[in-house]
């Protein structure tokens, strides 16, 4: 029976297309902030779900047709999703733990901004960095490449199989551990400024005893802190540069990876 021109294979490769899309995408750093209407978010989803289900070839035939198969396919297209999107937010991650390792030295432990994407505390300038890497990422159109790797997914990853190959995990380890060393690269011009500026504090309070060095110490360090941290900031900018420009390769492995090929 054809429902308004369409048969109901049509109805069944467009859900198909929409699950994906839609998990990817709700799960994605640039898209998944809290600051964006879930309703939006779903219109968003639908209109690249139309876009891509006249380009992809999908087979009918993987559509669901056991309550149990659904469970299956839903959790499948959940990991998937989570994996693509834990590439790019280890990175923002890292970028965030950078502001946070500055602000505490700094002085800024007990400031903290409520972060809009997960509802928690996070450091001042963590999230500052945060928005600097997210604006960076969006200017050189890094969230294309998002799209370019779903259509891949579909070409690798069928609907509700997955296989997930001996080196992936290590694979994993080795992004998240790649995350502190980035961060660490990121906030050492500012961690090493700060240090010598307490240093400094401390000899002046050995040789200046009758000095309230506490009082004197943290505005300068405050803004050592905030010069550094401006400087850090086109580090920043060439390290995001970098990250996308690889990241269509790390997209692709991470397919393969979980791919049943």
């Amino acid at each position: 029976m054809h429902i308004y021109g369409f048969a109901p294979e049509s109805y069944q490769i467009f859900l198909l297309i929409l699950v994906r899309v839609s998990v990817i995408l709700f799960l994605f750093p640039v898209f998944s902030s809290g600051m964006l209407p879930s309703l939006a978010k779903a219109g968003l989803a639908f209109i690249l779900t139309l876009i891509l289900y006249p380009v992809l070839q999908v087979d009918p035939a993987q559509f669901p047709r056991q309550p149990s198969d659904v469970i299956i396919l839903l959790v499948v297209e959940f990991f998937i999703g989570m994996v693509l999107a834990l590439g790019v937010r280890l990175f923002f991650g890292a970028i965030e733990l950078a502001g946070q390792i500055i602000g505490f030295q700094m002085g800024f432990s007990i400031i903290n901004v409520i972060d809009p994407q997960t509802g928690t505390h996070v450091s001042i300038m963590g999230r500052i960095g945060n928005l600097v890497v997210l604006l960076v990422f969006l200017l050189i159109n890094g969230h294309h490449l998002l799209i370019s790797a779903l259509v891949e997914s579909f070409a690798v990853i069928p609907f509700g199989m997955l296989r997930l190959q001996g080196g992936f995990f290590t694979q994993l380890i080795d992004l998240s551990a790649h995350m502190f060393v980035l961060s660490i690269k990121i906030a050492s011009p500012a961690m090493v400024a700060l240090l010598f500026t307490s240093a400094a504090f401390g000899l002046s309070a050995k040789f200046a005893p009758q000095m309230n060095i506490l009082i004197a110490a943290f505005p300068v360090k405050i803004v050592v802190g905030l010069i550094f941290f401006g400087m850090s900031l086109q580090i920043i900018l060439v390290m995001t540069k970098a990250y996308v420009a690889q990241l269509p390769a790390l997209f692709s492995s991470l397919i393969a990876w979980m791919g049943t090929g």
